[in-house]
């Protein structure tokens, strides 16, 4: 072979392994991580799930070589902890897994979280809407978000205000008013509807991890709901801390009337479908289309000006874009104390919202949280569109009221 033919074939051969050299590489580092996400299931927290899902479609699941591993949580979760604990754990086997989402993060997170940090200290661990008090669960997670329950106690109850309510019905169980972020909600609520001239009221509905289980716990709302609207009126606004709650308690208020300014964790999927029997599939991921067909649902029913919610779902948006922040971590394109970078990945999933929030501060101690961010959203009443939720001054005196655990 002449000397030209072999600088040829040796510069060829060069070319065809860089080439291959790269391909390799760019297969291999598709795969350099994976992500893995926890939520309850359909009947416990349905937008949680759904979120996990868009985050598969996007990225694939790690079964057909993806970088998503999800798995659910059992509905009965306060009796099986070790369950769940074992369930969040064992996630941290996969060395390739590098961050872990919890959505919502039950009792039983911040303990996995915990033994994780003891085995696999390169793992970010996040935790979405914390069923646990703040002190406990900022310990071992990385990040953990919650729906601004100190804000919202009293946004709420100005939305409610502003649809003309004169009662405010909050419905919950024991198990929800031991929580810390729960408890001091709805300690905030009664001031701000003192201040505001509201009257508030507390009923005790069955929790829906206790013996009845989900369909006794909807079937005691929906035979008590008629009677608390005989007995407080129409006039009154209707809170439930509990998801599986919300259908019912919206079946019942679209029948005999009442007023509903959000749910618990907002969205428009909340509820709403099952409630008015709309089928959404076809809108399956777009919510501007959904809050679409479920707003003209709700004025079909009468409910113009007297039904609320985000119109993004907070649930879902909690999965999908918890999910997206820890991938743009690990591909160094975030940092994990970031506030802005987190705003951007909620975003990516809620175009056009207006958002608003900030640090935990502990009202014992006055100190301020640096990985626990409390956020939330305008308020959207179908028929009427969206009340300046987010840029309501919340007065001082209600980020200094103290759990009482009562």
């Amino acid at each position: 072979m002449k000397k030209t033919g072999v600088i040829a074939l040796t510069i060829l051969l060069c070319a065809l392994m860089v080439f291959t050299g790269c391909s390799k590489k760019d297969k291999a580092s598709g795969n350099k991580y994976h992500i893995g996400i926890v939520t309850g299931t359909v009947s416990q927290s349905e937008d949680d799930l759904r979120g996990a899902e868009e985050l598969i479609r996007r990225y694939g699941s790690v079964a057909n070589n993806g970088i998503i591993q999800h798995v659910t949580y059992p509905d009965n979760f306060m009796d099986q902890q070790e369950v769940v604990i074992s369930q969040i754990t064992s996630l941290a086997s996969d060395p390739l897994m590098k961050a872990i989402i919890v959505n919502q993060a039950i009792p039983g997170t911040a303990e996995a979280f915990t033994r994780i940090k003891e085995s696999r200290s390169d793992i970010l661990l996040f935790a979405g809407e914390p069923h646990e008090d703040p002190l406990v669960i900022q310990q071992p997670a990385t990040l953990a978000i919650s729906c601004d329950f100190i804000s919202r106690g009293y946004t709420i109850p100005w939305a409610a205000k502003q649809l003309g309510a004169d009662t405010f019905v909050h419905i919950s169980f024991p198990r929800h008013m031991s929580y810390e972020t729960l408890g001091l909600r709805r300690q905030i609520f009664e001031a701000a509807c003192n201040d505001l001239g509201i009257k508030f009221i507390f009923v005790t509905a069955p929790d829906p991890t206790s013996d009845v289980g989900v369909a006794g716990a909807q079937q005691y709302i929906l035979e008590q709901t008629p009677q608390w609207i005989n007995q407080y009126g129409k006039n009154a606004v209707f809170f439930c801390t509990n998801d599986a709650h919300t259908e019912p308690l919206l079946k019942q208020l679209f029948a005999y009337g009442g007023l509903f300014v959000e749910a618990d964790l907002p969205s428009p999927l909340m509820g709403y479908p099952g409630a008015l029997g709309i089928d959404l599939s076809a809108e399956a991921g777009d919510f501007t289309q959904i809050l679409k067909k479920v707003e003209a649902a709700v004025i079909d029913k009468g409910g113009s000006g007297k039904f609320g919610t985000w119109a993004f779902s907070y649930g879902f948006v909690a999965s999908a874009g918890l999910g997206e922040f820890a991938k743009r971590i690990l591909d160094g394109n975030a940092k994990a104390d970031s506030l802005s970078d987190l705003y951007n990945a909620l975003g990516e999933f809620t175009p056009g919202a207006k958002w608003n929030g900030g640090f935990y501060i502990d009202a014992n101690t006055g100190i301020r949280a640096r990985n626990q961010i409390l956020i939330y959203m305008d308020t959207y009443i179908m028929g009427r569109g969206f009340l300046p939720t987010t840029s309501q001054q919340v007065p001082d005196k209600y980020y200094q009221i103290k759990f009482t655990g009562n």
